[in-house]
């Protein structure tokens, strides 16, 4: 009998503060490819692990509007194509996401088992994770909502627990005895030395109907929300954007509030499978391969008398002398050093940077489009320097500008120009130049990316000052160039 065609479902939400300042809210850790040297993102290994030539279907993926388009790069980059990339108008919480994908797999089959996961986790093991994934949905045909136990190596403050009660009759996984919030070190010392107790992975593999049939009995705001939501769904250059009135009603509450701890249906499957959910700085350097004097070192530095520390550079030279036990981090506009014990905390300075209308907490100086992306190099009074970097095929939206003047000067590549109607070829070492209230597009027709420097200057630079007009991607008046 050959494996169930299991349909993954795979959460790309997060708000990109544990991992700041590498992780931000437009471009959070799942999309950050060289975590701890890893070449690919979170997301693409998570897919990769569900590729359909491992035995899955395609893939359930649902994300912020404004991640669409990097889900959508990511898949491909892999060799995946989702039967379904939903577009959630704001967030609220894993429930209303999960009662969306369960409804998608229950138009087609009512007893589709499906596995649902976030998009930013570590697996090692992964042909132990497919296997696993079979096994819980053999129990899971049986009418059970199967969670991914972790077996706990250490006394893990962080993570919440599931106590596992009696063995299933057919011999394979446990009742869900207990869920516990994180608990403090003394009391996961306890659990651990219990051996009953394992991490809540968020890892989940239930019937939809099964699923469906629970959160009706258990929560039917959330159901109805996400059926109304779903119903009033707009198909969008191949995303499924669920109606925002719709789904705005429906309580934002996470799936485990909403059903699993209420369920008598739950079932833990306890796994070692090398999982880690990377949820801190601190979380990274347990998962890092560090040297002999436990440090982990990525990029360019110096260290001298240092130990057990986290030091990641993105551009800078990073030179430290006589410290451990911290986290440093470089990125092109901001330099992150904290105790490796306190980086839980730092969202509590994404909190305070996000009040302060502070664009840190949001941004990085490369700001990712669907045609590529551009990257901030210098600003000063009434100039601004930008790379731009533009994908085979990208085109941007057709725009003009009040208050500035750009001058475009190609250093890789071939780029189609238009200016006030007009086309022409710009070529390496070409320029061009476009005065303010002209309107301009820039394209690349070629096969290889295109790079130019962009010159602005001007009495007012901001990105606010675009007039737009016949955009391919349809975005929005405020996320469009």
């Amino acid at each position: 009998m050959s494996p169930r065609r299991i349909v993954p479902v795979v959460l790309s939400g997060g708000s990109g503060t544990r991992l700041w300042p590498l992780s931000r809210s437009m471009y959070p850790k799942q999309f950050i490819s060289g975590l701890n040297g890893s070449p690919s993102s979170l997301l693409a290994a998570t897919l990769t692990r569900l590729h359909p030539d491992r035995g899955f279907a395609a893939p359930i993926v649902v994300c912020n509007n404004n991640h669409r388009f990097l889900v959508r790069d990511q898949a491909a980059e892999v060799g995946i194509t989702p039967q379904a990339i939903v577009l959630e108008p704001e967030a609220r919480n894993t429930a209303p996401a999960i009662a969306v994908a369960a409804l998608i797999a229950a138009e087609r089959d009512p007893a589709t088992i499906l596995a649902v996961m976030p998009s930013d986790h570590v697996i090692t093991d992964a042909p132990g994770f497919g296997e696993a994934i079979q096994r819980a949905g053999a129990i899971a045909e049986r009418g059970r909502i199967v969670l991914f136990g972790i077996t706990p190596t250490e006394p893990h403050t962080g993570y919440g627990y599931i106590r596992k009660g009696a063995q299933l009759d057919e011999g394979d996984g446990f009742d869900v005895d207990r869920f516990f919030e994180k608990p403090d070190a003394a009391t996961a010392s306890t659990y651990l030395a219990d051996g009953g107790y394992s991490w809540n992975s968020g890892i989940f593999v239930f019937r939809a109907d099964t699923f469906l049939d629970e959160l009706a009995r258990l929560d039917p705001s959330v159901l109805s929300a996400a059926r109304h939501a779903l119903d009033d769904a707009t198909h969008d250059l191949g995303f499924l954007r669920l109606d925002s009135r719709s789904f705005a009603k429906a309580p934002s509450i996470s799936v485990d509030y909403a059903v699993l701890e209420k369920t008598d249906k739950a079932a833990v499957l306890p796994l070692a499978i090398g999982w880690s959910d990377l949820g801190s700085w601190g979380s990274l350097w347990d998962a890092a391969q560090r040297d002999g004097n436990g440090n982990y070192v990525q990029g360019d530095s110096v260290i001298e008398d240092t130990s057990h520390c986290y030091i990641r550079s993105e551009r800078a030279l990073i030179a430290t002398i006589g410290v451990k036990d911290l986290v440093i981090v470089e990125t092109p506009d901001t330099v992150l050093v904290a105790d490796k014990s306190r980086s839980q905390d730092v969202s509590k300075l994404v909190a305070r940077l996000k009040a302060a209308n502070r664009k840190e907490h949001e941004q990085h100086v490369r700001n990712h489009r669907p045609w590529g992306f551009f990257e901030t190099l210098n600003i000063g009074p009434r100039f601004q320097v930008k790379l731009l970097h533009v994908k085979p095929g990208g085109t941007l939206s057709l725009q003009m500008h009040h208050h500035r003047s750009e001058h475009w000067v190609v250093v890789q590549g071939t780029a189609r120009v238009t200016i006030d109607g007009h086309e022409k070829l710009v070529g390496e070492n070409e320029s061009v130049y476009i005065v303010a209230t002209q309107w301009h597009r820039l394209e690349n027709p070629g096969k290889v990316p295109l790079e130019l420097i962009e010159v602005q200057i001007g009495s007012y630079l901001g990105e606010d000052d675009i007039i737009r007009s016949d955009d391919i991607y349809h975005r929005a008046k405020e996320e469009t160039r």
